[in-house]
């Protein structure tokens, strides 16, 4: 628990001192690349990625291509959902 505080702590600090619209470069873009890549590989959108960041849906979508993620289809999970209207 301690840990998860401290990284939701540190993670709000990076995006406070990344605005929407600033630049972003150097060690903060890669350490910004690493976050955003770890959480989209746990299961997160790439529009609540942009949210919490405060970013674009198109910046992040560079950002995980740029880190070599292999992006999900459109649409979310639908398995089952044939299933269940039949």
């Amino acid at each position: 628990m301690r840990d998860k505080r401290r990284i939701s702590h540190e993670e709000a600090r990076v995006a406070e001192t990344l605005k929407k619209g600033s630049r972003v470069t150097g060690a903060a873009r890669e350490k910004l690349a690493a976050d955003l890549k770890k959480k989209y590989d746990s299961g997160a959108s790439i529009r609540a990625l942009a949210e919490e960041t405060g970013r674009s849906y198109g910046f992040v979508h560079r950002m995980l291509s740029e880190s070599g993620v292999i992006l999900r289809g459109r649409g979310g999970a639908t398995r089952g959902k044939k299933a269940a209207s039949v």
